[in-house]
């Protein structure tokens, strides 16, 4: 062999994907000390988004201080790419559930307003091009909080400002966006969002995701209907259609607001990584094996996972493609018919999870080794 292209996924509670991409490096030079190795770190738009986009491109982190979902300070990271004019934000570094405590998770009250915060950030740092991961939320409002924080009021019949959260737009009665960030016309936004889920209805936001958010039974019709108003008025007001639209449900209804308020667009999160990262160029001058990964394989990784996004491109050059897997789930060997030709785990025996997360580089190295050495074999 004379180049491997590793382009992992994060190991999810672990290591990140760089940090992943760097075990496996590590395993392969055991066995082929002078090989070519690429890593590529990934990532399909949720949880490390920002590390796998500013470490691929030679970018940087800032960590600057925002608005919480509970409307307190949060310290919270996004990232300018290599090329100076693209910023990619994560809400759930500003509006995500890990930050609001279990007993006070309620998204009636939750709020985006620090996600419009980081957005304003990127505009002042003179980017143009934003990247917004929507995974992971606390929230319920639609996105208002992210549009009042950049300038669109959200108005009751009074014309006041309507309160944070979800339970403000039950009192919602117009908008107006005469206030909006000027620089926001500017700047193309593309938004990855691995769902196709409606804004309301049984499928919508409420419904899905409400539950692990904190809403009762009880709450989750007046969530919904909530945002059902939220669509009402933005079709009234704004002419954009969003009730249905796929994606729009995402993050308790941040899509429909990056979309109705912004003018954003809904990508697939690994087609917006792969872009960036230039995977398909990568690929494209060459390799003799792709080895990818992810925390869990199982029947989901074929819609919209790394390790089936790395494949389906590796796939145009005839790249063989393998992945390294915490755990094996159930499904998992539906990915074969999605160009995966093979997946190990990297726990070598049964051991507590609490020791896999602490040592998940070690593994990594281990069974990447594990792998060369029994492909090295074969090809005698």
């Amino acid at each position: 062999m004379k180049r491997i292209v590793i382009a992992p996924d994060s190991f999810k509670e672990s290591l990140d994907a760089p940090a992943v991409a760097a075990a496996i490096a590590e395993g392969i030079k055991r066995v082929f000390p002078q090989v070519e190795t690429i890593t590529v770190p990934m990532a399909d738009g949720g949880e490390g988004l920002t590390t796998t986009l500013v470490a691929a491109t030679g970018g940087r982190i800032i960590t600057t201080t925002v608005t919480g979902p509970l409307a307190q300070p949060v310290q919270a990271a996004w990232g300018i790419l290599g090329d100076g004019a693209t910023a990619v934000v994560e809400m759930a570094q500003a509006s995500g559930l890990p930050l609001v405590p279990r007993e006070k998770r309620n998204p009636l009250f939750t709020t985006t307003y620090g996600t419009g915060e980081l957005i304003r950030r990127a505009l002042d740092a003179g980017c143009r091009r934003l990247i917004v991961g929507i995974g992971g939320s606390a929230t319920n409002d639609g996105g208002a909080g992210m549009a009042q924080a950049l300038g669109v009021k959200l108005l009751d019949a009074r014309g006041d400002d309507i309160r944070p959260g979800a339970a403000g737009l039950e009192a919602l009665a117009r908008i107006d966006t005469g206030s909006l960030d000027p620089r926001v016309k500017e700047t193309e936004i593309l938004v990855a969002c691995d769902v196709d889920n409606p804004l309301c209805g049984p499928r919508g936001a409420s419904a899905v995701y409400g539950p692990q958010k904190g809403a009762t039974p009880e709450m989750v019709p007046r969530l919904d209907a909530a945002l059902a108003r939220l669509a009402d008025i933005i079709e009234r007001d704004l002419g954009k259609d969003v009730r249905e639209l796929p994606g729009a449900g995402a993050a308790g209804g941040l899509g429909a607001g990056l979309v109705a308020f912004l003018d954003a667009t809904l990508r697939r999160g690994i087609e917006l990584v792969m872009e960036a990262v230039n995977l398909d160029g990568i690929l494209a001058a060459g390799a003799d094996l792709v080895i990818t990964g992810e925390g869990e394989i199982n029947h989901q990784t074929a819609f919209g996972k790394v390790p089936a996004g790395v494949a389906r491109v590796a796939g145009k050059y005839g790249i063989p493609v393998v992945a390294l897997v915490g755990s094996i789930g159930d499904g998992a060997n539906t990915v074969y018919e999605h160009g995966i030709k093979g997946f190990m785990s990297i726990v070598p025996r049964p051991v507590p999870l609490a020791y896999c997360l602490e040592n998940a580089a070690a593994l990594l190295t281990d069974a990447a080794e594990r792998l060369l050495r029994l492909m090295a074999v074969m090809n005698k």
